[in-house]
């Protein structure tokens, strides 16, 4: 008999289990099936900074969580409707965030006294009735992998690794999602292990048919395709996101890209990513510490080539020395930080928004440079294109304020036309530009405040440039009070002047009347536009807008905040946009600050701004 067909509008699953379980895979495959077959979606991985933690503990717990849904959707949910627990520590690991009635599937296999009695439970909670508030499905999800198997070679421990396999064919069949693209995965990632191979897709294929056949599931799931814009879509996260940015910026430029980079968490998918695209030019050099990565990359600068250095908070402190080198040499440089938990080695898998004050003020001497931040994964690749714009033009270190958030997580991605990106023109020094045929150095380009960009050998442009102060135009050393102000005048007067050219802050009020609005920047767009979604569904009036340009500010910026009686600025540290905007433009913003190294969720960020609503009016 046919089993019935339920139809969601969305839904929330996680995974969960051991950090060796295999749960990013498991996720990361549902999510690519789920994007190939239209859906909108959002997606969070959440595993442990060690790189084996001791198994079947809370601190190993790794898992995935994926929103996807029939219509346009912000974040990766606040509460999974459905959770797959491998073990009693992802269960009681991610308990907590389950709302009553929500789906549990438990792997009865690993609940044995032993793995209990190590996340502290006195009593099997499938059996003891802790867990009548949701609907429990018990699965022995272990020992039926090994039964499908029992016809291979491998042996009982090497087939109980193909247990997420297993659960990845019974959710796809629980959600009606593609098989065929897993398939094809699995046959590239394991073409020359045919034992493995045949056992995973074993495995897969077994965990589909007991869903199709067992009475324990007697309803499927299906959730339509999303109304999206036409194009041509794939799911990106935004470390490949910034990635494909940096090589966009490198082709629309003409400059060859170099990467120096050391690795660091969450940051190294990039260094792994550029150093595949040999055939666009790309240069990637893995230095042997944070330091020689940057240097590295101002010397290519220095070259002519389109210098990049990817890091994370503690490698940018290693790099300030050398950023501040780029900022007097004034050499084109993209710096991306991917925010993580700190201070020091801190969380380095959990997110955060705490180097703003590091990427603006983190050198000596009055050093200003640009900074970006992107607004989701898919939004990398147009802040990495935009700092390549602006790093080239205004001859200047870029700084992206990435976070670990973006980085991991991922969404749908339409295809931009190649022929709809920017133009970006290096326009390189060709002739000398002074009195009798002398080449100076620091004469500037009058609207943009840009010095010449001369590639060592050119013929008549030989000069010198340093850490040293430098003459306005002639670029020898010069300690006389008078100069030195005047180029730290300069320096600033040229980052000040990009405001020209960035649009209008966008304002997204719909009634015109809000009193109430909420400024963001970063990684908490998400969460904060699926908070006044909430919000105005409940009639409230809330006005919202996000900086991605945060050095410097939008030209209107001040205009917008004093039209409102009330801002409320969001952040993941403890209030530093806020005293930004507090000292600029002498508005009393109201923070609203949590450092959990997770994202906003968009039920408490609609509290909040309910409740200044509600205490305005």
């Amino acid at each position: 008999m046919a089993k019935q067909i339920e139809q969601l509008d969305r839904v929330i699953i996680r995974f969960a289990g051991d950090s060796g379980d295999g749960m990013q895979l498991t996720g990361d495959r549902f999510t690519q099936e789920t994007a190939s077959f239209g859906n909108d979606l959002s997606t969070l991985p959440n595993f442990p900074a060690e790189i084996r933690a001791p198994a079947g503990t809370l601190p190993g717990v790794s898992s995935f969580q994926v929103h996807f849904a029939d219509h346009d959707i912000m974040t990766p949910g606040d509460a999974p409707d459905v959770l797959v627990a491998m073990n009693p520590a992802a269960l009681k690991a991610n308990l907590g965030d389950l709302p009553r009635g929500a789906t549990v599937i438990v792997n009865t296999d690993e609940f044995t006294k032993r793995s209990l009695a190590k996340v502290g439970y006195a009593a099997d909670p499938v059996t003891d009735g802790s867990l009548d508030a949701f609907h429990v499905s018990a699965v022995p999800l272990t020992s039926m992998t090994v039964e499908a198997l029992a016809g291979t070679d491998l042996s009982k421990k090497d087939a109980q690794r193909a247990k997420n396999m297993f659960a990845l064919g019974l959710l796809s069949w629980m959600y009606n999602r593609p098989t065929e693209g897993t398939t094809s995965f699995l046959k590239q990632k394991f073409a020359g292990k045919p034992d493995i191979l045949a056992a995973n897709l074993t495995a897969f294929q077994a965990g589909w048919n007991f869903g199709e056949t067992t009475e324990d599931f007697a309803v499927s799931y299906e959730i339509k395709p999303a109304r999206l814009p036409a194009g041509t879509y794939r799911n990106i996260t935004g470390n490949l996101a910034t990635a494909y940015g940096l090589i966009a910026g490198s082709q629309r430029s003409g400059l060859p890209l170099f990467l120096g980079s050391y690795p660091i968490t969450p940051a190294s998918d990039i260094l792994h990513e550029l150093s595949r695209h040999k055939r666009f030019g790309v240069r990637t050099f893995q230095a042997e510490d944070e330091i020689a990565g940057v240097g590295a990359a101002l010397g290519a600068a220095f070259g002519g080539s389109l210098g990049v250095t990817t890091t994370s908070g503690p490698g940018m402190v290693l790099k300030q020395e050398t950023v501040g080198l780029a900022v007097m040499t004034e050499l084109p440089l993209v710096i991306i930080d991917v925010q993580r938990a700190g201070p020091s080695t801190g969380m380095p898998t959990k997110t955060e928004q705490t180097d703003l004050l590091l990427a603006l003020y983190g050198r000596n001497g009055e050093s200003p440079l640009p900074v970006l931040a992107p607004s989701s994964p898919a939004d990398c690749f147009d802040i990495a294109l935009e700092a390549t714009r602006l790093a080239v033009t205004y001859r200047t270190p870029v700084v992206v304020l990435s976070d670990g958030y973006l980085a991991n997580g991922s969404e749908p991605w339409r295809l931009p036309e190649v022929a709809d990106l920017p133009v970006i023109d290096p326009g390189f020094a060709a002739e000398p530009n002074g009195p009798d045929g002398a080449f100076l150095p620091y004469a500037r380009d009058e609207r943009t405040l840009a010095r010449p960009w001369a590639v060592p050998g050119t013929a008549g442009l030989e000069h010198r440039i340093g850490g040293i102060e430098k003459h306005a135009e002639t670029g020898d050393i010069s300690y006389t009070p008078a100069n030195h102000d005047l180029m730290v005048r300069t320096r600033q007067a040229k980052i000040d002047a990009i405001a020209r050219d960035l649009p209008p802050l966008e304002v997204d009020d719909p009634t015109g009347d809000a009193r109430v609005l909420v400024l963001g920047w970063g990684g908490t767009y998400g969460s904060i536009t699926a908070g006044v979604r909430r919000v105005r569904r409940a009639s409230g009036r809330v006005a919202q807008a996000h900086l991605r340009h945060l050095n410097p500010f939008p030209a209107d910026l001040g205009d917008v905040l004093r039209r409102y009686e009330r801002v409320v600025v969001p952040e993941i540290n403890l209030g530093q946009l806020a005293l930004l905007l507090r000292g600029r433009y002498l508005v009393d913003v109201i923070g609203y600050n949590k450092v959990r190294g997770l994202p906003f969720k968009a039920e408490e960020l609609a509290d909040v701004l309910q409740e200044v609503i509600d205490r305005d009016e």
